[in-house]
């Protein structure tokens, strides 16, 4: 019975520093749309494909079609802006189709290639929910 007990104890607390260590950082489209407004430093990461970003994107975006960031390929077009990523403080807010797989692998790109952490988060929901198309620029 102790061991079972043991066990039971172990699992949970493993399962809930593997969540913990799995945690992101999101930010609302809201927020992201008052630091456009107000011209705050802010590093807009898009990884959208090059057809969804010639779509529509948040005006002053940077382009890296890095989605779905599963490949080499795929890492190494975020790598083309680590140099700006790692020598800047402002927060690099990471946009992708949804705000899902392909944001949190360009968040864990970045953090281990060195970014800190306390400065990525991602788009909640993504650039399919962005809801101010006075902010988009659009083909």
């Amino acid at each position: 019975m102790k061991k079972i007990f043991m066990l039971l104890v172990m699992t949970v607390a493993f399962t809930s520093v593997s969540a913990w260590a799995n945690s992101y950082r999101y930010i609302s489209a809201a927020d992201v749309k008052h630091q456009v407004e107000t011209q705050e430093n802010v590093l807009l990461l898009d990884i959208q494909v090059k057809e969804e970003f010639d779509q529509h994107h948040i005006t002053g975006a940077v382009e890296t079609t890095a989605y779905p960031v599963k490949s080499e390929t795929d890492r190494g077009k975020l790598a083309t802006i680590l140099a700006q990523a790692k020598t800047s403080t402002e927060p690099i807010i990471i946009i992708c189709p949804r705000g899902a797989g392909g944001a949190k692998r360009a968040y864990d790109y970045l953090k281990a290639q060195g970014v800190s952490e306390g400065r990525l988060m991602i788009l909640k929901g993504g650039q399919a929910q962005w809801p101010y198309n006075e902010l988009l620029t659009k083909k």
